[in-house]
């Protein structure tokens, strides 16, 4: 498949629970607008736990990367795994933390949207900020939003409180969108700058 252009590049963002419950959904689309990115599909829906299933990866590789996030955090804070957890399997503790995700997930209605613009998933990410909030830089969603941790997320036995996913690669995007959107749902306009803005 050929590689679009890169304006034509497409991600799929939602805005978890607590963005929902906090009043988030516009600050989140307006900051992915002044950026120039235009978003070309959007639902709210209180997503079922077997649809945020399929958003996830399922694979053990996957799974165990998720459980290592977990073994490191614990060793960097002292705290122990073992107690804690009841386990040091990393992909048990991976399924145990893809379990806290799935319940978070499912806690309140998201906003799921395509956001498609220049590099559209590096853009989206970097307006994001990385993933732990109390790790993300002033300016981006979870940095200004956010103070959670890795470390207060196991402790309290959850998922990571971060207002919004954003698809990793365009892979991802690709694999993320089919799984939300229809492509009837799917929108194509042209926003009035696009002419002088690129």
């Amino acid at each position: 498949m050929a590689t679009p252009h890169p304006r034509e590049e497409r991600t799929l963002v939602l805005v978890k629970p607590d963005g929902v419950k906090r009043g988030l959904i516009g600050e989140t689309i307006h900051r992915f607008e002044q950026r120039g990115l235009k978003v070309i599909a959007l639902k709210m829906i209180w997503a079922k736990r077997e649809e945020m299933d399929n958003h996830y990866p399922k694979d053990d590789a996957w799974t165990r990367r998720v459980g290592e996030k977990t073994s490191k955090t614990y060793e960097k804070y002292g705290y122990d795994m073992k107690l804690e957890l009841g386990t040091t399997d990393l992909l048990e503790i991976g399924k145990m933390v893809r379990g806290w995700l799935l319940d978070f997930m499912t806690s309140g209605p998201v906003v799921k949207m395509v956001v498609q613009g220049v590099h559209a998933v590096d853009m989206v990410r970097k307006i994001a900020g990385v993933t732990m909030p109390y790790m993300a830089d002033m300016g981006t969603i979870r940095g200004d939003y956010s103070v959670d941790s890795a470390a207060a997320a196991n402790k309290e036995k959850r998922s990571v409180h971060n207002i919004v996913h954003a698809s990793e690669t365009p892979e991802e995007a690709t694999h993320e969108i089919a799984n939300w959107f229809t492509k009837e749902e799917i929108h194509a306009y042209k926003r009035m700058e696009e002419d002088i803005q690129f």
